[in-house]
Order: structure tokens, then sequence, then C-alpha cells
């Protein structure tokens, strides 16, 4: 059962957010909101990864 929002949208399960794989550290990390906007260039799980992330050479 999914409750309703405090904000009046509609709420989603978690485990109905879309999940992508780490590019440098291969662990499955979810969609949040604060990636809204460009998920589709969310690459990395974490700043870490993102301080690690391989460069072509």
């Amino acid at each position: 059962m999914v409750k309703p929002s405090r904000k009046g949208g509609k709420a989603v399960a978690k485990a109905e957010l879309p999940e992508k794989l780490c590019a440098v550290c291969g662990r499955p990390f979810t969609w949040r909101k604060k990636w809204a906007k460009d998920w589709d260039a969310v690459r990395y799980c974490s700043d870490l990864c993102r301080s690690r992330k391989i460069t072509p050479s």
C-alpha cells in the first residue's frame, strides 16, 4: 500500500523507483528527488565514486 505524500502528490514505493549501476564501483543505486532533472546524466552513486571516476587514457 502506498501512502499519499504530505505535499498532496502521489507517493511511490521504493521498490518501484528506477535503478542504475555506478560506473566506478558497480553498486546499484536508486533515483533520488534531487536527481530528478538530470537522472539521465547521473553516473556515480556518491561523491567518493565521482572523485575516483575512470578516465579514458
